[in-house]
């Protein structure tokens, strides 16, 4: 697949969001929606164990996630409204060894089951695609989680295997993973391939 535009996308447009590269300005709304959202979160996020966490230690957090994205080392995106003035959640298009990424995704407590992650993680299918011309991108995510597993279903992904005993859970007990996959050659004819999407480099610069 030929790429026109060297990326990343640092902006992301669907018709309800603006999916963005994190900046450290953002601690403070970043804060506000994880702490919100703790009981919902620490169910599935082994990081949610470590919250709330200061505001020092969010902002370092936040500079270090920029510092990746700007190296095209991982590239976490906040997911806000279009103002820009609420922080409705967290994902990112993450690199895996290959040429693979995988999308991982969480939303605010208070915006769940608005459909907000599968559009968040329908545009970035196509950033993968259309932008980075990655081969094979994949979603994982604990079997229990049945709004998770929903959105690579709704989006084209097979699902490809669960892997027993994978993962760690929040309590320290074995967790199953679910291995969703979608290949360059089938998103074309996926439920994602008619995402409404804009996105921009670093520069601005529309690339898809």
């Amino acid at each position: 697949m030929s790429v026109s535009v060297p990326g990343p996308a640092y902006r992301v447009h669907t018709p309800r969001l603006v999916v963005r590269c994190w900046d450290p300005c953002d601690a403070a709304l970043l804060g506000g929606a994880v702490e919100a959202s703790l009981e919902h979160l620490r169910a599935w996020m082994p990081w949610a164990a470590a919250e709330p966490r200061g505001m020092d230690a969010r902002i370092a957090d936040l500079r270090r996630f920029r510092g990746n994205f700007d190296l095209g080392e991982d590239f976490m995106y906040g997911i806000f409204d279009r103002p820009e003035a609420r922080l409705l959640g967290g994902t990112g298009l993450h690199t895996r060894a290959g040429e693979r990424r995988e999308i991982g995704y969480w939303i605010h407590a208070d915006h769940v089951g608005r459909g907000l992650a599968t559009e968040a993680a329908a545009a970035l299918t196509r950033v993968a695609f259309e932008v980075e011309g990655v081969r094979r991108l994949e979603i994982r995510c604990d079997p229990l989680n049945t709004r998770s597993s929903s959105i690579p279903a709704k989006l084209g992904f097979r699902h490809e295997a669960t892997l027993r005993a994978d993962a760690m859970a929040p309590d320290g007990s074995p967790r199953d993973t679910m291995v969703w996959g979608l290949l360059a050659d089938e998103f074309p004819g996926s439920p994602a391939h008619e995402a409404v999407v804009e996105a921009f480099d670093a520069a601005g610069r529309r690339i898809l």
